[in-house]
């Protein structure tokens, strides 16, 4: 067997770095998936940009955070925050949405409230969050520009309509295969990849693959916090 090649090395590093953010977002969807299993928690439903997310107290690690004042609808504003990369990256497209689209809440034991969007804007990260008033007003608030902390990205929205709960969109869970594919597709393409790698070097890169590949399926069944693991990647992604 050949000794590996520099090049190669670089190239077993790089998909080790891959598979990092990989076992993240297994981590991640299969941990999500086993905490919302048995609990009715509200869910943000936004259309245009496909989000159907729980919404927790927790932690922004869980996804989609409600602000820690524990408002509900028409007693206070409503504000969540959400991550733009890593972590499931819930408000990913969140600049894509403008006046006049539709942030839809479906809340266990109270209904299903509407908010139409009224404006748009970026912000230091050091905005008050005093500025977050209005019974009828929801704000959805990440990172911006992508990939970094230095602004914030604000979304707000007033309630235009109100009706019965959905509870098929409360039960259903469109990310329950996400750690599954995701591990699949990384198998499948670093499969792919080591069967065109130059022969001599072949295996090393092959036995890094099915090594990860492994792990991440594994992780889909015994899944830890995600954020072990971005804690050790943090220098690699400085936003939300």
């Amino acid at each position: 067997m050949n000794k590996p090649t520099i090049s190669t090395i670089i190239v077993i590093i790089c998909i080790l770095i891959i598979g990092l953010y990989a076992m993240g977002e297994v981590n991640y969807y299969s941990s999500k998936i086993i905490t919302e299993r048995n609990i009715d928690s509200p869910t943000i439903v936004i259309p245009k940009i496909g989000v159907n997310e729980k919404i927790n107290t927790e932690s922004l690690n869980q996804g989609v955070l409600l602000d820690p004042g524990e408002n509900v609808p028409l007693e206070g504003a409503i504000v969540l925050y959400g991550h733009r990369t890593m972590q499931g990256s819930p408000f990913l497209r969140l600049n894509e949405l403008s006046a006049g689209d539709k942030l839809i809440l479906e809340w266990p034991d109270m209904g299903e409230y509407e908010y139409t969007v009224t404006d748009s804007k970026i912000v230091p990260a050091t905005y008050s969050a005093d500025n977050f008033q209005g019974e009828e007003n929801i704000f959805l608030i990440t990172c911006d520009p992508i990939g970094s902390s230095e602004n914030r990205l604000i979304i707000e929205g007033s309630l235009s309509n109100q009706g019965p709960l959905d509870t098929q969109i409360i039960e259903d869970n469109p990310q329950e295969s996400n750690a599954l594919i995701i591990s699949a597709i990384f198998l499948v393409v670093g499969l792919i990849f080591s069967f065109i790698y130059p022969k001599d070097n072949r295996i090393y890169i092959l036995a890094t693959v099915l090594i990860v590949s492994a792990l991440l399926f594994y992780f889909c069944m015994f899944p830890i916090p995600s954020e072990i693991i971005y804690s050790k990647i943090l220098f690699l992604n400085g936003g939300l």
